[in-house]
């Protein structure tokens, strides 16, 4: 039996690729997932909706100026957003972003 038409291999998973903008964005924020302490950070501020930098040093054990380091980077990614209350900052993940939050701690490895 011959087949007389040509099928298509595969069909493409979104209708047009990525700009280069939006891929540099994304790349960002998948740079700042793509470490341990900040997966954990970001679950803990997930899991309690807001948290206290000062509550990261003791479940991350790492020194306050690690985790400065460490919230600098996943705000920068868009991924949190801290309010100064006095000598510290409570983050929150940002608006809007829960949901891809969610998806990324909820996946989990494969």
């Amino acid at each position: 039996m011959e087949l007389t038409e040509q099928i298509d291999c595969c069909a493409p998973l979104t209708a047009a690729p990525i700009d280069d903008a939006a891929a540099a964005e994304l790349a960002r924020t998948y740079a700042a997932l793509a470490d341990p302490v900040r997966l954990k950070m970001l679950s803990l501020i997930a899991a309690s909706g807001e948290v206290c930098s000062c509550d990261f040093v003791e479940p991350l054990a790492k020194s306050q100026p690690t985790v400065s380091h460490h919230t600098r980077i996943l705000a920068e990614a868009g991924l949190i957003d801290g309010d100064k209350r006095g000598r510290w900052v409570h983050w929150r993940v940002r608006s809007g972003r829960e949901g891809f939050v969610r998806g990324v701690l909820g996946a989990g490895p494969a």
